[in-house]
């Protein structure tokens, strides 16, 4: 099963997606790490999702970039946090912008393949109304495409908004 979670920063989809995974009855769970470290903004936000995990049982796969190759626990449970770090690790590194699309699109289904259910993580960017330089603007394409790729294949779309979850598709919570 593959369930996608959407929403605004700090509007609760983390803790949401984690629920899900947590109530799959899924022994073996894995948490897909895709952010990369850079600042001490970027270190607290790891650790607080490092304590959100605590004692749940989850076994951290760090994969900032080249989800495809992670190998996962047969029939795990998975969470992938999250997919718009993972699409700008893949766009603004050294793969670049050509073929991103496609790379982390094959990550998230090589994943999905491997695990019994997935939920996948990723983030609302779209309504802010801010102007964005034409390299950003790009990235967002990308994370478009992919966030509607993504939901096109989901059994479950979730958008969470202020910690409150909207079944968009699929079975409600």
């Amino acid at each position: 099963m593959l369930i996608l979670v959407s929403g605004g920063s700090a509007s609760g989809k983390s803790e949401f997606a984690e629920g899900l995974v947590t109530a799959s009855g899924l022994e073996t769970r894995a948490y897909l790490a895709t952010m990369q470290v850079w600042d001490a903004e970027s270190e607290r936000r790891v650790e607080r999702h490092r304590r959100m995990r605590a004692g749940k049982g989850f076994a951290t796969v760090e994969c900032p970039v080249n989800l495809a190759g992670a190998v996962l626990p047969a029939g795990c449970a998975a969470l992938l946090e999250d997919l718009s770090n993972l699409t700008a690790n893949g766009f603004f590194g050294p793969q670049g912008r050509e073929g991103a699309f496609g790379r982390v699109l094959s990550g998230v289904e090589r994943a999905a393949e491997q695990a019994a259910l997935l939920v996948v993580v990723t983030n609302e960017l779209f309504s802010d109304g801010m102007d964005y330089d034409p390299e950003t603007l790009a990235y967002l394409d990308v994370l478009a495409r992919l966030n509607r790729a993504v939901a096109r294949r989901a059994d479950r779309v979730y958008e969470v908004v202020c910690g409150i979850p909207i079944a968009w598709k699929g079975a409600n919570p």
